[in-house]
């Protein structure tokens, strides 16, 4: 049987793929753009049907039916990285989490310790010898493939083909529907005055030939904006957006100064507009791996010089970042931050980053803290932060005594919380 035969042969009405999911199932879903709207769409609708189905996913954005805590006994979300559909139902607390390092995320599906019985996911058309490319998520999804009974894949024109071993042959697959909606696209961040004082001082601690890791977001996007002068970028990143599509377009990036993978941009998944998703289609640039591979830090530190740029919520005088919830409230999950902290800190030449702006509330709150509030979930300790960057300036923190380290993340606070911050020191015997 040829593989055009074998497809034919596994094309399915979405009525029918639902049909191979059985109570209890553990529904697996790629993290972002690679969630399929149909076959989840069609799970919400079905979903009274069902008992006891769990659907695990990272970053979520649509919000289907089933993030329903009227309708959780019988399709439950459970989330590795809140979104917004997901983040009412973690605070709310009838949404789980499972709390793990992007990095590890594939192990967990590997090894057993998440089930995995049907996976779920976006894919190209397949190509001459049988591929199914997945194209905008490598992530978790090819372990999870591994470990399932049932693969239904949601068959769509506008995904990429993308070079790497994110695919998956017609024999392995159960069904596969179709669907030609437009794949979901982010809009431009917005960038205010506090995101471009940050950018700026960042930049300088970027040189030509450095590695980039770095998302999206106002400040990622204000940093690129910074960055189009440079010269022979690297990319090694969980994730490919605008910002880097931007470099690339300037002739910022060109990666041929990378040591480790030369001449390729590496990421895990991909998240942006039209544009970027039709420059990744048969790049030959360009590869996505899972992300027990451009995620683990030994991996990722061989990029010399590897740079890696990453959000915080909140950080106390020790230096530790509280990047993934309000206090004890939930708002995100610990993704890849910590994993490129580590690589960039073994990396030869590297620098760690972590960025935030110095106030939240219009200035009423300082985000530099004597401690983290209570139940706030450590992200990244104090043995991994290096540079802390607010748009008052850069802490150097890795190698320095405590009250060298205390004394340089007071100074690039908000003037209005410096003397506060510098009484609480002492008080703790910081300074």
């Amino acid at each position: 049987m040829s593989w055009t035969e074998d497809q034919a042969r596994r094309r399915a009405t979405v009525e029918d793929a639902l049909a191979l999911v059985r109570d209890g199932d553990w529904i697996v879903v790629p993290i972002g753009c690679g969630e399929p709207p149909a076959l989840l769409e069609s799970l919400s609708a079905r979903r009274q049907r069902l008992q006891g189905v769990r659907v695990v996913q990272m970053l979520p954005l649509r919000r289907f039916d089933y993030f329903d805590p009227q309708t959780a006994a019988h399709v439950q979300p459970v989330s590795m990285f809140l979104g917004g559909p997901s983040r009412p139902g973690a605070q709310a607390g009838w949404l789980p989490l499972i709390h793990t390092h992007l990095s590890e995320a594939p192990l967990l599906f590997a090894r057993g310790e998440v089930p995995a019985d049907v996976v779920f996911a976006l894919a190209s058309p397949m190509d001459a010898e049988g591929w199914f490319h997945l194209g905008v998520s490598a992530d978790y999804t090819l372990a999870a493939l591994e470990r399932a009974r049932t693969v239904v894949l949601e068959v769509n024109p506008n995904v990429p083909r993308t070079a790497g071993p994110a695919r998956v042959h017609v024999s392995k697959v159960s069904a596969w529907v179709a669907d030609e909606r437009p794949l979901f696209t982010l809009p431009p961040s917005e960038i205010g005055p506090v995101q471009q004082a940050i950018a700026r001082h960042v930049a300088p601690l970027i040189e030509d030939g450095d590695t980039l890791q770095i998302g999206i977001g106002g400040i990622p996007d204000a940093v690129v904006a910074q960055l189009q002068g440079k010269r022979d970028l690297g990319v090694h990143s969980e994730m490919i957006g605008d910002g880097l599509l931007s470099l690339i377009e300037s002739g910022a990036v060109t990666n041929r100064r990378k040591n480790f993978m030369p001449g390729k941009m590496v990421a895990t998944f991909a998240l942006g507009s039209e544009k970027l998703y039709r420059f990744l289609d048969h790049c030959p640039d360009f590869e996505l791996h899972p992300a027990d591979f451009t995620n683990d830090p030994y991996i990722a530190g061989q990029n010399d010089r590897l740079v890696a740029l990453n959000a915080t919520l909140q950080v106390d005088l020790l230096g530790q970042c509280g990047s993934e919830s309000l206090g004890a409230l939930p708002y995100s999950g610990t993704g890849g931050q910590s994993d490129f902290v580590r690589a960039a800190n073994r990396s030869r030449g590297g620098k760690a980053i972590m960025v935030l702006p110095s106030t939240a509330k219009g200035d009423t709150v300082s985000r530099i803290v004597p401690t983290l509030s209570p139940g706030t979930h450590v992200s990244t300790g104090k043995n991994d932060v290096n540079y802390v960057v607010t748009e008052y300036g850069v802490a150097r923190l890795r190698g320095r005594p405590s009250h060298e380290r205390v004394a340089a993340l007071i100074a690039i606070a908000h003037p209005a919380f410096r003397e506060e911050l510098q009484a609480q020191a002492r008080a703790m015997h910081l300074l």
